[in-house]
């Protein structure tokens, strides 16, 4: 069983309106940016397009670290990361 601290958590911020897609690839700049600085645990960022108005950027943080990011970044959600299987 994993231990809580182990999680990946996927902080999600969510882009809508005609210039969503390229949007959420200039914010992916800034969180490959923030994970260099930082020296978070895990380099995984991307952005996903659900149609041409509604896209996301997103950071993969180690659980321990979720409460400093998500204060510093403000994300406007967030999941337990599950794609290492």
């Amino acid at each position: 069983m994993e231990k809580i601290l182990d999680r990946k958590i996927k902080l999600i911020w969510d882009f809508r309106g005609p210039g969503a897609a390229k949007t959420a690839e200039h914010y992916r700049k800034h969180l490959e940016e923030f994970v260099v600085i930082e020296e978070l645990k895990f380099d995984i960022t991307g952005v996903n397009h659900f149609s041409d108005t509604h896209s996301i950027a997103y950071l993969v943080v180690a659980e321990f670290e979720m409460e400093e990011a998500r204060e510093i970044l403000k994300p406007h959600r967030g999941e337990v990361y599950l794609s290492d299987f």
